[in-house]
């Protein structure tokens, strides 16, 4: 904490003491004692709850106490609260009145186990809610759980009738892991960007961190990039055919577009990363460049990119993998690579930039995997970014050298990929598909929607019955975080993709 910070705070112990003093004075004896009222369901689940009898009463006479960067949560507060209640709650500096809701940045002195500054201490009494965190992150979070505190009808988007009714009831709460991560597949069938920010709503208020965007891959390439226009003119115009078409309808984010979803995701506390495939699952880049003879930034002889099963290379809209492939030896893929990866890391706010780097044996030795991945993985360092891949090829083909910090993301079921990049010395992101791949179908299900390959009954106790850091040679210090994947072969409308992702990325968010 700075020492103008400190200025602010008369004390941290006092601090403390306050909110050690309302716990004790709102909750009974017995209550504090966890012996009667049961805990409320908060996902994900706290860290330590202490329920009391009485509740709190939010009305129209509410406000909402915050100075300095806490007002910018409080307004949010405040306007998440008014479509459903009809209140317009007043965010104010100064005295904390009964029926007043305080969120206060501050230490609070509860939060020793919160190595990642992301945590909070809510007390709510009978006559006020006190939310205190050191960070604006904390407060973000603890703002979620008040909103699962009130009725369920809080998420509605029209006039509710009330009351609004909180228990008492006393949460300390932080995260087990830095990395939560929910990733949307938009290039297997396009998402617009005011579809990704209804997801990003999502998975921010079950306190996921990660919107992890899998930009491009063989059947689509979703964001503009300056100097290759042929990369979305071309690329972004299919999807994965379903319903029996062989193909539907594309789409492509401009940057501008793209910067947006990345300041809405950080208005959430979601820090973006990007993905670009490669060196497999990049057909849609071959087939926009192979014929791009008149581009300057290439050599006139483009057709050097591909190293892919097909010569010449054809559209493929199905689910089929492994087939494409991008040359290792061409200055022309490079050209491409170092424009994607620069822009696209001016563009991000997360320290990784994925390059993907799976299933690509069927096209590539290890001698020229290892050359691509070991190359891209020099450009990513060099645009400021910590390059991430999957662990299948990334951590495990030999020859392949991850730089210091890299990360693996393990996604084999059983995570039997995540042991080798732990040799490695790198951090492991767990996303096995039998737990975390929240586009397999459910049970019983006849939607048509969803994947059955790695798990063909992944109900709801697969992604919430496991633990991160138990798996073989995989210890807990290893794994940076856990994350839900949404691949999008099958789900053509953003209902598809809800109806997928929930509740399962609940889930997960607990988990993680």
């Amino acid at each position: 904490m700075s020492s103008s910070h400190r200025r602010r705070v008369t004390s941290l112990a006092a601090i403390a003491v306050t909110v050690a003093g309302l716990t004790t004075a709102v909750l009974p004896p017995a209550a504090a004692a966890g012996r009667h009222a049961p805990a409320p369901a908060i996902v994900p689940k706290p860290v330590r709850t202490v329920v009391g009898h009485a509740s709190f009463q939010l009305t129209r006479k509410t406000h909402i106490v915050a100075t300095g960067r806490a007002r910018t949560v409080a307004a949010r507060l405040a306007a998440s609260l008014a479509p459903a209640t009809g209140y317009r709650l007043p965010v104010r500096r100064g005295a904390v009145h009964k029926g007043d809701i305080h969120l206060l940045l501050a230490d609070p002195g509860t939060l020793a186990g919160d190595r990642l500054h992301e945590g909070y201490q809510l007390t709510v009494s009978r006559n006020h809610v006190t939310l205190v965190a050191p960070r604006a992150h904390g407060l973000f979070n603890g703002v979620q759980t008040i909103r699962q505190l009130l009725p369920g009808r809080i998420a509605s988007h029209t006039r509710q009738a009330g009351p609004w009714r909180m228990r008492a009831v006393s949460i300390t709460d932080y995260p087990r892991y830095q990395y939560r991560g929910y990733m949307i597949d938009i290039a297997r069938h396009y998402r617009t960007p005011g579809q990704v920010k209804k997801l990003v709503d999502i998975a921010s208020s079950y306190k996921m961190n990660v919107l992890h965007i899998h930009l491009s891959d063989d059947q689509g390439f979703r964001i503009v990039i300056k100097g290759f226009p042929r990369l979305t003119a071309i690329g972004g115009q299919g999807s994965v055919g379903t319903q029996e078409r062989t193909m539907d309808p594309g789409g492509f984010w401009t940057q501008a577009e793209y910067r947006s979803v990345v300041a809405y995701a950080k208005r959430h506390f979601m820090k973006v990363v990007p993905e670009v495939d490669s060196p497999s699952h990049t057909n849609a880049i071959v087939m926009s460049e192979y014929g791009d003879t008149k581009n300057p930034r290439l050599n006139g002889h483009p057709q050097d990119i591909n190293c892919g099963l097909n010569k010449p290379p054809v559209w493929n809209y199905t689910g089929d993998v492994g087939y494409s492939g991008m040359c290792p030896d061409s200055e022309n893929t490079w050209a491409i690579f170092r424009s994607i990866i620069r822009q696209l890391s001016a563009m991000s706010t997360s320290p990784y930039y994925d390059l993907g780097g799976d299933e690509a044996s069927r096209v590539f030795t290890p001698a020229d995997y290892a050359a691509f991945v070991n190359k891209e993985s020099g450009i990513i360092l060099a645009n400021g970014k910590t390059p991430m891949g999957w662990a299948d090829g990334y951590a495990t083909v030999p020859g392949t050298n991850p730089p210091p910090g890299s990360v693996a993301e393990s996604w084999l079921p059983g995570a039997t990929d995540a042991a080798a990049p732990v040799k490695k010395g790198m951090k492991v992101v767990m996303a096995p598909a039998d737990h975390t791949y929240v586009d397999q179908t459910f049970p019983n299900d006849n939607s048509g929607l969803g994947l059955g390959w790695a798990c063909p009954k992944c109900d709801l106790d697969k992604a919430y019955n496991w633990d991160p850091g138990s798996f073989p040679d995989v210890p807990d210090s290893s794994v940076l975080g856990v994350e839900a994947a949404m691949w999008s072969e099958t789900t053509r409308a953003l209902g598809d993709v809800e109806y997928m992702t929930l509740p399962r990325l609940l889930a997960v968010a607990e988990v993680a």
